[in-house]
């Protein structure tokens, strides 16, 4: 007999799979806001010069969205494996803009995302453990 609950996979330190899920479903959450926020831009009154700012706050939901999926499924060390996340979906992020981007050289402002991806990963995946 089962029970109604999910059953959660014993999954070891790290489980690339999950991770894969939890990566996945992070980067579609954002493609999802990236296109309100294009359409927003598109059809308002709000400016271009917002565009840093909010694409920033997408950055950040997809990577805790992600970061709290892994951390619900994994149960443990949440802070370690939710920056685990956000610096993975950065370092993604990177490799995509270096291969499709041309010209593209890490700088400071990638620096900041991949620090600021580290945190806002650590800290999904602090709330993702203290979900019950």
């Amino acid at each position: 007999m089962r029970s109604g609950k999910k059953d959660i996979v014993n999954a070891g330190p790290f489980n690339i799979k999950i991770y894969g899920y939890g990566l996945m479903r992070g980067y579609i959450v954002s493609l999802l806001f990236f296109l309100i926020g294009a359409i927003l831009i598109t059809y308002t009154s709000i400016g271009e010069g917002t565009i840093p700012f909010i694409t920033s706050v997408i950055m950040i939901i997809g990577i805790v969205y992600s970061a709290i999926y892994c951390s619900i499924h994994l149960r443990e060390k949440g802070w370690l494996h939710g920056g685990a996340v956000g610096l993975m979906y950065i370092l993604i992020l990177m490799l995509l803009s270096k291969i499709f981007v041309s010209g593209y050289s890490v700088n400071r402002i990638a620096l900041y995302k991949m620090g600021l991806g580290i945190g806002a990963g650590t800290i999904g995946g602090i709330l993702g453990v203290n979900i019950k």
